[in-house]
């Protein structure tokens, strides 16, 4: 039996879940602080239980059309010897999908073109809850009160309503490590689809997409709150050097395109996911200082491997505890 949820945080994981929500009979309403919703990262490498669960979501298709499949690359030294290679023909033999690449604006266009405009509420902060009403959630926002059977908190690594729910929780912690990233201007000749390459307090990989450019993202050993007045200048420093085609990538992207990023993550691991009526989700839940893809992926799974066992009076734990880990 279908029941009324409010999702806090529309990005990836909170649109994904509200899909879910809606495909099995619930009135959803989707919360977003932003006051344009999209996506703000560079690319994403979706593995096969991230594509699996977008099927049963009924936006793997679209997802397809618009990724490139990665079949080749793998994992060099900086000087371009190699460690590891990936065969994605055999990944797609094994598992019935390649990794496949996509920028994640267009992975979060998808998904809000999957749900209806009037169930999306942008530009709108929501920094508490009032579990006050037996069997209900009412969520305070600008023009009023949201009440609903289930709130799904889906509100990135520094969560306000984590922060409620488990006020005693340390909250998440630098990693030691920060993030440069950007999409290249133009096309840039790849021999690989997606590779990576590991050298002394460093990580620099690309992602290609179908259109010939190319997500690149470097990944530092770092003091938090370092910023540069040119990101970019400081990449072709940092990894000039590294084998091709890591300085093509650098001289094809603008000064402006480079987002930056500490990395945080709950190294403390929460006592639950959920709290009465109130589910956290994706780095609201479990933040970690793995690659992109794999936390993603694994917060679309859970949106899909959950959602068919809610219903409105339903113990969320019961829910949850049932759901992939």
């Amino acid at each position: 039996m279908g029941g009324s949820a409010v999702v806090v945080g529309g990005g990836i994981g909170g649109l994904a879940a509200a899909i879910g929500l809606r495909r099995i009979g619930w009135e959803v309403t989707v919360v977003e602080r932003a006051r344009v919703l999209a996506d703000a990262g560079a690319g994403i490498s979706l593995h096969a239980n991230g594509v699996r669960a977008l099927d049963v979501l009924g936006v793997g298709e679209a997802v397809r059309a618009a990724a490139r499949p990665q079949y080749t690359g793998g994992t060099r030294t900086p000087r371009g010897t190699r460690l590891a290679r990936m065969d994605g023909a055999v990944l797609e033999r094994e598992l019935g999908t390649p990794i496949v690449g996509v920028r994640r604006a267009v992975l979060h266009r998808l998904l809000r073109e999957a749900l209806p405009a009037e169930c999306l509420l942008i530009g709108v902060e929501v920094t508490s809850v009032d579990r006050s009403a037996p069997g209900r959630v009412r969520v305070p926002v600008r023009d009023g009160v949201l009440d609903a059977d289930l709130v799904v908190a889906a509100d990135g690594v520094h969560s306000r309503l984590r922060g409620q729910l488990l006020p005693g929780h340390p909250g998440p912690v630098y990693s030691g490590s920060t993030v440069l990233r950007a999409v290249s201007e133009h096309p840039v000749p790849l021999r690989t689809d997606f590779e990576l390459t590991w050298g002394k307090g460093a990580e620099f990989g690309h992602i290609a997409f179908t259109d010939g450019r190319a997500e690149w993202h470097a990944v530092l050993n770092s003091p938090p709150g370092i910023r540069h007045a040119d990101a970019l200048a400081v990449m072709r420093r940092r990894f000039g050097g590294w084998h091709d085609p890591i300085p093509a990538l650098l001289d094809a992207t603008r000064p402006d395109a480079v987002l930056h990023h500490d990395i945080h993550e709950l190294a403390t691991p929460l006592p639950a996911y959920t709290e009465g009526r109130i589910a956290l989700l994706g780095d609201a839940a479990h933040a970690a200082a793995l690659a992109a893809a794999l936390t993603t992926a694994s917060t679309v799974e859970v949106t899909r491997g959950c959602t068919p066992t809610i219903s409105a009076d339903c113990p969320l734990r019961t829910v949850v505890s049932s759901c992939p880990r």
